[in-house]
């Protein structure tokens, strides 16, 4: 067994699909009772800022939304030597390229974590500023979630329901909840952007 697992989402939630990583590892710690061994964090858009957490990892589980080609809302999964290589298929955003850095330089540091798994999902849309996941990707949160579980249970790590407390994760006001509920209608937001977002600040 591992004896140190990071499982970390990344991306920008202010960007419609982009956040799904985010949204998973938020829906991981919501419903899950994760043990010790395990590291459950928001990684965002961080960067290198990332690489502390993977120099103390033995297995890295990636959530992400990635652009395969494929139909919007499809699931894949990739491992080992080729996650690197689909996190940056397509520079859909900053984070995407700077994860790849983060890989390559702990590779190059000679500590990146010997296990990787990437959990990508196609988006459906990204030109949306301030917008939610679209529900084609949303779906694919639990099955997503699904994926990590099996791969830790393949471990021989025991995960039950519950709840994950951590001061790695989003700040309550951006929870997924929090942040669609309280999003204008269709008639009173822009579809460029979110007005919450372009409020002058006194």
């Amino acid at each position: 067994m591992a004896s140190n697992v990071l499982v970390m989402g990344i991306g920008n939630v202010l960007w419609a699909d982009e956040g799904f990583g985010v949204r998973c590892v938020e829906h991981l710690a919501q419903n899950w009772a994760l043990p010790a061994e395990i590291t459950l964090l928001d990684g965002g858009t961080q960067g290198l800022y990332l690489l502390p957490f993977l120099e103390q990892a033995d297995t890295l589980i990636v959530f992400d939304a990635v652009d395969y080609g494929l139909a919007p809302g499809t699931l894949k999964i990739v491992e080992g030597d080729a996650v690197p290589r689909f996190m940056g298929a397509k520079k859909m955003s900053l984070h995407q390229t700077g994860f790849q850095d983060v890989i390559a330089t702990a590779q190059l540091m000679g500590y990146c974590p010997p296990s990787l798994l990437l959990i990508g999902c196609q988006p459906e849309e990204l030109e949306d500023y301030g917008g939610g996941l679209r529900p084609i990707v949303a779906a694919q949160i639990e099955p997503a979630v699904t994926v990590a579980l099996d791969r830790l249970a393949d471990m021989g790590i025991t995960v039950v329901p519950g709840r994950t407390q951590s001061n790695l994760l989003a700040d309550p006001s951006i929870m997924q909840d929090a942040y669609e509920t309280g999003r204008p209608t269709e008639e009173e937001a822009c579809r460029i952007g979110d007005d919450r977002f372009f409020q002058a600040v006194d």
